[in-house]
C-alpha cells in the first residue's frame, strides 16, 4: 500500500486534557505548500467543525483508516522556524499550556486568525411565513432579506440587538432558512481609536433627555463638556460599561467615529540616524565588557549577571556589546520590565542605530505589532527593544539578549502560558548559542545565587559612572511625625527638602506605590468596610471621577457618605493614594508644578512618553507616581527622591516581600543625583530600625543578600527549591475547596505509586490573600519541589485526569511554576 504524507497539527481551542499534536493526511494538492510552521485549516470532531492549527511536522506513513485530511494551508511561507516550534513544545512542557496557546503567544496578536461567520438568506426562505417565526428569528430573516448578501454574525447581532449567547443562528440553520459561510480572517487591527460624539443637539437633544437612563445621562453630560471622548474615557469618568454607550447610539443620541493614530510604534524614532558617538568606558566598565565579549565569542548559550549600582553606566556596556554583536549580523533583543521605560530606552537606541531598531510591547496596536514583527522576520530590523513579549522576536540568527532590571515581577506572565521571560531567553540562547546578560542593581536572589555558585558568570560595577556619587539618604520616622501632630503624607523634613529643590531650580521624584485618593472607606458606627461585590477587596476612592473603584475587576460605584450596612451617615475615608498626595503637595507647595504618573493618568496611547518628555524638558518640578517612576529612569536634574511610605510591601505574607521592598527602595533612591550635583533621598517609614530599610538606605545589596539567603535556606524557599502553585477557580466556594482537597489526595496517591522518586512538600489547600476575584472563588496548593522532567510529568498527568471528574466540571485548575506571588 502506498505511503501517505501525514502532518502533526496542534489545534486551537482544545482543552489541556485533550491537547496533543493530531494526525492529518496531506492531500496531493497541498503537498508543496504544507510545511512545518505554516497554519492550516482542518476538520475536527464529530461534526467536522473547521479549526485552525499549526503544522509541527511531516512524515511519510502507512495510511490509517479514517484519517482526516487538511482542508487548507493558510500561509505561503512558514511563520515559525524549527527553533520556534521547539520553543512551543518547551512552553507546553514547562508551563502546562496547550501547544496552540504557546503558538499564539509566540506569534504577534495581529497575525492570529479568527473564524468570521457570515450568513445569507436561503433560497427556499421566500416561501416561509416569516411572521409565524419567533421574534428573534424574524428579526434576523428580515435583515437578511433586505441585504440579499452575506452579513457577518457580529454585524447581525449589533443591528438586531440580540445577545452574543443567542442560539438563533443554530435554529435558523436547522430549519435551513439561512446559509452560513465560514472564512478565516487575520486579526490585523487598523490604527484608530474608537471615539464618541453627540449627534443630537438643540431641540432634538431636549426631547431625548427625558428618555435617557441615569447612566446614559451621565455620558451625555460628559460629552456636552468635552465635545468628544474615547469609549474608554467615558467608561472611566462615568462608571458605565460600553453597553450604555451602544444603547445611546441606538437611540440616536451619539455616534461613533474613528480617530486616526500613528502607525509608527516609536513616535520618537529619529528621522535620520546620528553618527555613532564613541563610547568611553571607565576601567571597570571596560573590564566588564571584555569579560562579556569573551564569553560571547566562546559561542555557547551562556548566562552572565551584570551587577552594577544605580547609575553605574550599565547602558554604556550594553551599547558596546550591541555594536560588536550587530556588526557580525546577529540579532539583539533588549528587554525592559515596564512600558514606561520603553520610550527613554528606545530613544537611546534609535539615536544610535536608527531604523534598525524595532519595538515590541503590549501597548502597540495589532497592526503595529504585525509591522514590527515582519521587519524583524524579513531582516529589516536587527535590534528589538521591548517588554517581556520581545523575547519572542523572530530572529533566526540571534546573538545577544539583554534583560535590564532582571528582578522585576513583570517579566513573568500571569496568564497561560505562565512563562518567565528569563527562562524563555535561556532556552533561545541555548538553541542559538547566544549570550544572555541579566542586568540589575538589585538582582533577584535566585540569579545572584546562580552567579555565586558559578552557573552564571558575574560582572560587577560598584561605582557610579563619571563624577556622580550615590545620594545621601535621610530616614524619617513617621511615628514621630504623628506624635508631632503631622497627619499629612508629607513629613516636615521631606517638605523642607522639596522646597529647597524648588528654590534651586532642581527636580524631585516622589514614590507612592498606591493609586487613587483614599484606599478604603469604613463606617465609624458599625465598622463596615465598603468592599467590591465581586472581589474580596476594599474599594478605592478616586477623586477624579468621584467614584469608589475596584482595581481588580473594574467595578465602581458613586461616592457615598451613608453606610450600606447600618444606614448611618458616618462613612470615613482613609488611607493615602497618589491622588491625595498630589492634593497635599499642591497645598504645601502651591508654586510647584506637579506631574502625576499612575495607571489612571497614563491610560492614553502616548501618555508615558509625553509625560516623561515633558519632565525631562523641565516643564514640571515634581514627578509623583507609583512604581513606574522607581526604576530605569535617568534625569540629570533630579537631585531629590522621596518615598512616601516605605512599609507598604514590607509585611506582605509572601516570601519575596523583603526582596521586593529592598529592590524598590534601592531603585527609587538611585534615581537621585545622576548628574553633576549630589543627590538626596528621604525615606519615610514607620519602622526605621528594620534591617531591610537600613540596608536599602545604604544601597548595600551584598549585606541584604547574605541575610536573605540564610532565611530562604532555613525556610526552604527558592533558590533551594522550586515552587509550584496549583490554582482552583469556580463560582461555588465549597466546590472549589473540595476540588483542591481531592487534587491533593490524587497527588499523594500518584507520588506513592508511579512517581515514588519525586520528593516535595505541600502547603494547603488554602485561599489566597484575595480569596474572591471577579465573582469567582480561589484556592491554592503550594508545592515546594524540584522543577525536573519527572515532577512535571506527574503534574501534567494529574491536570489531564482531573477535569474528567464530573463532580468538579465547574472548577478550572491551572499550574504555575515559580509564580511571582504565592499568596
Amino acid at each position: 500500500m502506498a505511503r501517505v504524507l501525514v502532518a502533526k497539527v496542534a489545534l486551537e481551542n482544545v482543552a489541556y486534557h485533550f491537547d496533543k499534536a493530531y494526525d492529518y493526511r496531506v492531500p496531493e494538492s497541498l503537498r508543496e505548500r504544507a510545511r512545518p510552521g505554516c497554519r492550516v485549516s482542518v476538520p475536527f470532531g464529530r461534526g467536522n467543525q473547521k479549526r485552525f492549527g499549526m503544522l509541527f511536522s511531516l512524515s511519510e506513513e502507512e495510511p490509517a483508516e479514517k484519517l482526516k485530511q487538511i482542508s487548507e494551508v493558510l500561509d505561503e511561507e512558514p511563520l515559525l522556524n524549527g527553533e520556534m516550534l521547539r520553543l512551543a513544545i518547551w512552553l507546553k512542557a514547562h508551563t502546562f499550556c496547550t501547544l496552540y496557546e504557546a503558538v499564539r503567544t509566540i506569534l504577534p496578536s495581529g497575525i492570529n486568525l479568527k473564524h468570521h461567520m457570515q450568513y445569507v438568506i436561503a433560497p427556499n426562505a421566500g416561501t416561509m411565513d416569516v411572521d409565524a417565526l419567533p421574534p428573534d428569528e424574524r428579526e434576523v430573516l428580515k435583515l437578511l432579506q433586505k441585504r440579499q448578501t452575506y452579513v457577518g454574525e457580529e454585524r447581525i447581532l449589533h443591528l438586531t440587538g440580540l445577545r452574543r449567547d443567542s442560539d438563533v443562528f443554530k435554529r435558523l440553520l436547522k430549519k435551513k432558512l439561512v446559509v452560513r459561510n465560514d472564512e478565516a480572517m487575520q486579526r490585523v487591527g487598523d490604527a484608530t481609536v474608537r471615539m464618541v460624539r453627540l449627534c443630537a443637539d438643540g431641540e432634538e437633544l431636549e426631547e431625548l433627555l427625558p428618555l435617557l437612563t441615569k447612566k446614559q445621562r451621565a455620558v451625555v453630560d460628559v460629552l456636552l463638556d468635552a465635545g468628544g471622548a474615547s469609549v474608554k474615557e467615558l467608561c472611566y469618568f462615568t462608571g458605565v460599561t460600553p453597553a450604555v454607550v451602544t444603547a445611546l447610539e441606538k437611540k440616536g443620541a451619539v455616534a461613533y467615529y474613528e480617530n486616526e493614530v500613528y502607525r509608527n510604534p516609536g513616535r520618537t524614532r529619529a528621522e535620520t540616524q546620528e553618527p555613532p558617538a564613541e563610547i568611553c568606558l571607565t576601567p571597570k566598565q571596560e573590564a566588564a565588557f571584555e569579560k562579556l565579549f569573551s564569553q560571547y565569542q566562546l559561542g555557547y548559550g551562556g548566562v552572565s549577571l551584570l551587577f552594577g549600582v544605580t547609575g553605574s553606566g550599565k547602558t554604556q556596556v550594553f551599547l558596546r556589546m550591541i555594536d560588536e554583536v550587530s556588526a557580525q549580523g546577529k540579532g539583539v533583543i533588549v528587554m525592559v520590565p515596564e512600558i514606561s521605560l520603553t520610550p527613554q530606552t528606545l530613544a537611546i537606541f534609535q539615536r544610535r542605530y536608527g531604523n534598525r531598531v524595532a519595538v515590541f510591547h503590549s501597548a502597540l496596536s495589532l497592526g503595529e505589532r504585525m509591522d514590527e514583527w515582519k521587519r524583524v522576520k524579513n531582516g529589516e530590523a536587527g535590534i528589538v527593544v521591548g517588554t517581556r513579549c520581545a523575547v519572542f522576536a523572530p530572529f533566526s540568527d540571534l546573538g545577544l539578549i539583554i534583560m535590564d532590571e532582571e528582578q522585576e515581577h513583570t517579566y513573568k506572565s500571569e496568564s497561560s502560558p505562565r512563562y518567565h521571560a528569563r527562562d524563555v531567553a535561556k532556552f533561545r540562547c541555548a538553541q542559538q548559542d547566544a549570550l544572555l546578560i541579566l542586568a540589575s542593581a538589585t538582582p533577584s536572589v535566585e540569579s545572584y545565587a546562580a552567579a555565586q555558585s558559578g552557573r552564571y558568570s558575574l560582572n560587577v560595577l560598584d561605582e557610579r559612572y563619571g563624577d556622580a556619587v550615590l545620594p545621601e539618604v535621610i530616614t524619617v520616622d513617621l511615628c514621630e511625625e504623628n506624635a508631632a501632630g503631622n497627619r499629612t503624607a508629607i513629613s516636615r523634613r521631606l517638605c523642607a527638602e522639596l522646597q529647597q529643590n524648588l528654590e534651586a531650580g532642581q527636580q524631585s521624584i516622589l514614590l507612592m506605590n498606591r493609586r487613587g485618593y483614599h484606599t478604603f472607606a469604613a463606617c465609624r458606627s458599625c465598622g463596615h468596610v465598603v468592599t467590591c461585590p465581586n472581589c474580596s477587596i476594599s474599594l478605592t476612592y478616586h477623586r477624579a471621577n468621584g467614584r469608589l473603584m475596584c482595581h481588580y475587576c473594574g467595578y465602581s460605584e458613586p461616592f457615598r457618605d451613608t453606610c450600606p450596612q447600618c444606614g448611618e451617615r458616618d462613612v470615613r475615608y482613609a488611607g493615602f493614594g497618589t491622588q491625595r498626595v498630589e492634593d497635599e503637595l499642591a497645598q504645601l507647595l502651591p508654586d510647584a508644578r506637579i506631574l502625576r504618573m499612575d495607571a489612571d493618568t497614563t491610560m492614553s496611547r502616548y501618555a508615558h512618553e509625553d509625560k516623561l518628555t515633558a519632565f525631562s524638558r523641565g516643564e514640571y518640578d515634581i514627578m509623583l507616581g507609583t512604581q513606574m517612576v522607581a526604576k530605569g529612569l535617568d534625569f540629570p536634574n533630579v537631585t531629590l527622591v522621596g518615598v512616601i511610605s516605605a512599609d507598604q510591601q514590607l509585611y506582605n505574607d509572601d516570601y519575596r516581600s523583603l526582596e521586593r521592598t529592598f529592590a524598590l527602595l534601592t531603585q527609587v533612591v538611585g534615581r537621585s543625583g545622576r548628574g553633576a550635583i549630589k543627590g538626596r533621598a528621604v525615606i519615610q517609614t514607620l519602622t526605621p530600625e528594620n534591617p531591610v530599610i537600613r540596608l536599602a538606605a545604604r544601597q548595600d545589596y551584598s549585606a541584604f543578600y547574605q541575610t536573605e539567603i540564610k532565611l530562604r535556606k532555613a525556610m526552604v524557599y527558592p533558590p533551594f527549591c522550586d515552587i509550584l502553585c496549583i490554582g482552583f477557580v469556580g463560582e461555588k466556594e465549597a466546590q472549589v475547596e473540595a476540588a483542591s482537597k481531592c487534587f491533593l489526595e490524587q497527588l499523594k496517591q500518584l507520588s506513592q505509586s508511579d512517581y515514588q522518586e519525586q520528593k516535595f512538600i505541600v502547603l494547603g489547600p488554602m485561599p489566597p490573600r484575595i480569596a474572591k476575584l471577579s465573582n469567582k472563588f480561589r484556592y491554592r496548593l503550594i508545592v515546594k519541589c524540584r522543577n525536573k522532567k519527572g515532577f512535571r510529568s506527574m503534574i501534567a498527568q494529574l491536570l489531564t485526569q482531573f477535569p474528567k471528574d464530573a463532580r468538579f466540571k465547574e472548577v478550572s485548575v491551572y499550574a504555575d511554576m515559580n509564580p511571582e506571588s504565592i499568596y
